[in-house]
């Protein structure tokens, strides 16, 4: 059954958080606000779940949900590999929105769907969310609408979506707030070095190359002596329109997993 909760009151916050850590360890789906738009989530290590969170959105395993986490180090639990400088960008902008690609652990028994052996992590910006991933663990996380439909901006919008796929719907208010861009997470391959952007969303490229001066926007090349037979650049990604377009990010010829991760899914 269905159950909505108004999280700007403390008791049905508290109510709708513990609903929604029940429903997620039930392998049910749950819609809570993030610091772009609503996400729909179900845990990320249950491919049942993430199987229901799929079909609720009308989702192939061709774009796997990234994976929203509560604190950074949790980081090397779920990826392994991972270059120093995607570490510097996780410690300057998380939470925030940016999202990591990188390595997935090897030893995770978990199923996201077409992944390539690696995955998606973020650390979202709002206190609900990590409310619920401090009580959770790792989420796996899309946008809270069916495919090629508008980003819900409440649960109210995601819950005339998804109706009765989900078990949960923690109510906030507009996400991001009334009258503001929605913009999506800005997106980095972090499986080879040089870095580069797949998707520039939130944070700017300018931003980023503040922390790591040699980041790649999306298309660049790296200079000539950067380049190595063992250390290419990705091939350029067709990109998204996060969670929390239509489209996501194609694996490239490092492996890099499509990534859905838009506020427009």
């Amino acid at each position: 059954m269905t159950t909505s909760y108004d999280c700007a009151a403390a008791e049905q916050r508290a109510a709708g958080l513990e609903h929604a850590q029940r429903a997620i360890r039930e392998n049910k789906c749950v819609v809570f606000p993030t610091d772009t738009v609503y996400g729909i989530a179900a845990d990320a290590f249950s491919p049942l779940a993430v199987t229901l969170l799929l079909a609720s959105k009308g989702r192939s395993r061709k774009m796997p949900p990234p994976v929203l986490i509560p604190r950074l180090n949790a980081l090397d639990g779920l990826a392994t590999d991972v270059p120093a400088e995607a570490r510097r960008l996780a410690e300057a902008f998380w939470p925030g929105g940016l999202t990591l690609i990188l390595h997935a652990q090897p030893s995770l028994d978990w199923d996201l769907g077409e992944t390539r052996g690696t995955v998606a992590l973020r650390i979202p910006a709002d206190d609900i969310a990590q409310d619920l991933l401090t009580l959770t663990g790792p989420l796996a996380v899309s946008s809270a609408n069916r495919t090629g439909q508008p980003a819900a901006q409440t649960a109210a919008d995601a819950e005339a979506q998804l109706a009765e796929s989900v078990e949960v719907y923690l109510e906030d208010g507009h996400r991001p707030a009334e009258g503001a861009e929605a913009l999506p997470s800005t997106i980095i391959d972090a499986t080879a070095l040089p870095l580069r952007i797949v998707r520039e969303g939130a944070i700017s490229l300018a931003r980023l190359r503040e922390v790591v001066p040699g980041v790649l926007g999306a298309g660049e090349e790296p200079a000539d002596d950067a380049a190595t037979a063992t250390d290419e650049p990705a091939d350029d990604a067709a990109t998204a329109t996060d969670e929390p377009a239509t489209t996501a990010v194609a694996p490239d010829s490092n492996g890099a997993a499509a990534v859905d991760d838009s506020p427009r899914n």
